[in-house]
């Protein structure tokens, strides 16, 4: 049994928690994983750069209406796939050496093994090498070990073989039809890379949405261009997989009946779960919602005293730039505990980095109405601003939602070019409390550029002052 002052699970936004301020502190960090967490490894960096990949792959299919006659001659998978993880790996591989071996980190000892609580504040770590044991007490202890893709029980699926995010991106070579189990944003994002890569896709989705979620309005629009590219079964259920000499046989039911679909590859992305229960957090006196995600107040703190959790392990959100501040917020209270800080989740951002790209911030209309909040709608479409008519965008548009009375606003939402980009403005007066009057007229607005779809889209708000 080993004491530490500090124990860190998980090597994501938690591994930023251990900076030269805990120098006098005797710290272990646990990675049951590959070091870096998800979004390094297997979340947003590389889907990004496949998303990027796929951008380019796709211009060839709408420049000839611009007068550009492009073709698209090939596509080299694996050399896509290494140049990414070509540079990725080295970024895992030098944090974990780093870790290891950096003067800098006398006072840290990096294990690499899956951790289970067996008691309050006591955790016992196998080693992934050689599946030996080692029990860590500690004073304190940050969970940050993050979440795992769902994986729901249907038949055949386990003896047939799928894909999860986690796997689908290291493929050998693209398969000529794949079959997406899901219909959020990790599945429309995949569904972008393989279909513009020159892959038949089609996605099973149980609703008649895809990214249900988002602000009606933004998730019609988006329903309609994705059917454009690739099929979509709507309000079907697989209940049943198994591989034929012709492929991967999906069984579904849907409203006619039944259904059947043959894929080369199938990818399941259906969601996240909280890896709390691979912690056994309860053993420590820390409480979990029914969903699996550890319980935190305001402070990051769990129910049992010492303990701080961070990310998706305990975060709604499930989103990077999320538990990058709350990683913040814990760093500081640890730090100052006589002086903690609370996390600050009222306007938290999130993109799809689909085709086309989908941004949100705040209330969606349907919450609003829910809520009973009183509000407006100011609207802009892209081809109705300049730099929208240059690209000829006719399906791009903003939509804001504000208080007529106080013009404060509420939330905001953009499907269409650089969306993510676009709404940056409306998250930065948000947050700082800026009205939509004061915004739309206290700035100059750069012309011809994108941003003007914000703010056209602010001075059609229909505000009483």
């Amino acid at each position: 049994m080993t004491h530490y002052d500090l124990v860190v699970v998980g090597t994501g936004s938690g591994n930023t928690i251990v900076t030269r301020q805990f120098a006098d502190r005797k710290v272990a960090i646990v990675e049951r994983g590959t070091f870096g967490g998800t979004c390094l490894n297997v979340g947003c960096i590389p889907t990004k750069m496949f998303v990027h990949t796929a951008d380019l792959a796709a211009v060839p299919s709408h420049s000839s209406r611009l007068g550009v006659d492009e073709q698209l001659v090939g596509v080299r998978w694996q050399d896509i796939r290494d140049r990414i993880f070509g540079r990725i790996d080295p970024i895992s591989a030098s944090g974990s050496e780093y870790r290891l071996n950096h003067p800098n980190n006398v006072n840290v000892t990096l294990y690499h093994g899956t951790g289970r609580f067996t008691g309050e504040r006591e955790l016992t770590v196998t080693a992934a090498d050689d599946g030996q044991t080692e029990v860590l007490t500690a004073d304190q202890f940050v969970l940050a070990a993050g979440s795992r893709p769902i994986v729901p029980f249907i038949p055949g699926l386990e003896e047939t073989g799928f894909h999860t995010s986690e796997t689908i991106m290291r493929m050998e070579r693209l398969p000529g039809r794949l079959g997406i189990i899901g219909g959020g944003f990790v599945a429309a994002e995949l569904a972008h890379v393989f279909s513009s890569l020159g892959v038949d896709v089609t996605m099973i989705v149980r609703s008649d949405l895809l990214l249900r979620h988002e602000d009606s309005e933004i998730a019609k629009r988006y329903t309609e261009l994705a059917q454009e590219r690739y099929t979509v079964k709507f309000r079907h259920e697989t209940v049943g997989v198994q591989r034929r000499d012709d492929g991967i046989v999906l069984e579904m039911l849907c409203p006619d009946g039944s259904d059947e679909l043959v894929v080369d590859e199938l990818l399941v992305a259906v969601g996240r779960t909280p890896n709390s229960d691979v912690l056994n957090v309860e053993a420590a006196g820390v409480e979990v919602e029914s969903d699996g995600r550890v319980i935190v107040d305001k402070f990051q703190q769990t129910a049992a005293e010492g303990i701080y959790a961070l990310g998706d392990i305990c975060s709604p959100y499930q989103l990077k730039h999320v538990a990058n501040h709350e990683a913040r917020v814990v760093q500081h209270n640890l730090l100052h505990p006589d002086d903690r800080i609370e996390s600050d989740h009222r306007y938290v951002p999130h993109a799809v980095f689909g085709a086309p790209q989908v941004a949100s911030v705040g209330l969606t209309e349907e919450e609003a109405i829910e809520q009973n909040i009183q509000y407006t709608v100011g609207r802009q479409a892209y081809a109705d601003i300049a730099y929208g008519w240059a690209m000829e965008d006719t399906t791009g548009f903003a939509k804001i939602l504000a208080d007529p009375a106080t013009g404060k606003l509420l939330g905001c939402h953009v499907i269409g070019p650089q969306a993510a980009t676009v709404i940056q403005p409306v998250i930065q007066a948000m947050s700082f409390g800026l009205d939509a009057h004061t915004m739309a007229r206290g700035q100059y607005w750069i012309h011809p550029a994108m941003p003007e779809l914000i703010e056209n889209a602010l001075l059609n708000l229909k505000l009483k002052n």
